[in-house]
């Protein structure tokens, strides 16, 4: 396969008798169409259930693709998710239980709800096109598609794992007994957002803290105001950034700056079979 698209290449570079064409004053060399732009995107609104269904696909059929380069990373995840789930009945048992705290976590976790994600996400649309920023109306784009695999993803795992909220239960945090508590969906949405966000505006210093500050934020909440147990915010913040990472990496025109964060996404997000 190498040598076959080695010799296309090689052909398509020497110039025929009939291809070569003498250069006038008025003659423009062609920009070259292989050239990235500088920022933009693969997708369009219409795009979005086809992209959303595919996504999907490569997201529930994930675990299926682990290899001996995202192995690890998997078992990071797994064990790190395992441990606090074994621990969250004592975890939860031991955190304060004092009305300010109570409040002031609802408060601020409200900047993970349905009524705050959605119009953020549709502000950077209205604002890219007020102020006709590319990058910002791209953010609404991807970041719309990465909040609707969220939702769909986490209310699959809701539907699955059957747990109750902590204070449902007496904070026992059994599976299968009829509630909603895992994943947290304020934390995925949170940082799948976050994630897309951080990774459009890679070139400011501030708008990655905030977003991510933003993200941490909630999650905290979801587990300090006893909405969450540790593990439901945990696994929800950590699907949410690779959720969001795989859907900006899958409709954004790749740029030539690479980091080590990148090169680990690479090997550890979902890929399509």
């Amino acid at each position: 396969m190498c040598s076959t698209l080695t010799g296309h290449m090689a052909h398509a570079q020497t110039p025929s008798a009939t291809d070569t064409q003498v250069q006038t004053p008025e003659t423009k060399p062609t920009e070259n169409p292989a050239e990235p732009e500088a920022h933009g995107t693969r997708v369009h609104w219409q795009d979005l259930p086809r992209n959303i269904l595919l996504d999907q696909k490569a997201i529930l059929t994930s675990p299926l693709h682990i290899n001996r380069v995202n192995r690890k990373w998997w078992l990071l995840f797994g064990g790190t998710a395992a441990a606090l789930i074994a621990a969250d009945r004592k975890i939860s048992g031991g955190l304060p239980h004092t009305g300010a705290q109570i409040s002031m976590s609802r408060w601020t976790s409200r900047f993970g709800a349905d009524y705050s994600i959605y119009p953020l996400t549709a502000s950077f649309f209205f604002a890219g096109k007020l102020g006709d920023n590319p990058r910002a109306r791209d953010t609404a784009r991807i970041g719309i598609e990465a909040l609707a695999d969220a939702e769909i993803t986490v209310n699959i795992l809701k539907f699955a794992t059957q747990r109750p909220r902590p204070p449902d239960d007496g904070g026992r945090g059994r599976f299968w007994d009829g509630g909603d508590s895992f994943p947290s969906g304020h934390s995925i949405k949170a940082w799948a957002l976050a994630r897309v966000v951080a990774r459009e505006f890679n070139h400011s210093k501030i708008v990655p803290v905030l977003a991510y500050g933003l993200a941490s934020t909630v999650s905290v909440s979801r587990f300090v105001g006893r909405r969450h147990f540790a593990s439901d915010a945990f696994v929800g913040a950590t699907l949410g950034w690779f959720i969001g990472d795989y859907v900006y990496r899958k409709h954004h025109v790749p740029s030539a700056k690479s980091n080590v964060i990148s090169w680990i996404v690479s090997h550890v997000s979902f890929n399509s079979p």
